[in-house]
């Protein structure tokens, strides 16, 4: 396979990271750790990768947490 084809896909992943790193950034800006965010290895996998960011697993306090931030941004 020749690099020319694979460009495409790495600029996807390298989107999938950057939003990753944007949605960490937001989340610790409001005192929220989701230790778990990632980048999902299995969608990274083949010859055409469609990235997906793993928000993974957390406590229930963080949970909460989470939902009431939620619950007090404007719609």
């Amino acid at each position: 396979m020749e690099m020319a084809e694979r460009r495409p896909a790495t600029g996807e992943i390298r989107e999938a990271q950057k939003a990753h790193d944007e949605l960490r950034a937001a989340l610790k800006g409001v005192g929220i750790t989701l230790p778990s965010l990632s980048l999902d290895p299995v969608s990274l996998a083949g010859d055409t990768p469609r990235p997906l960011v793993e928000l993974g697993r957390c406590a229930p306090d963080v949970a909460r947490r989470l939902a009431e931030v939620l619950r007090e941004c404007p719609r």
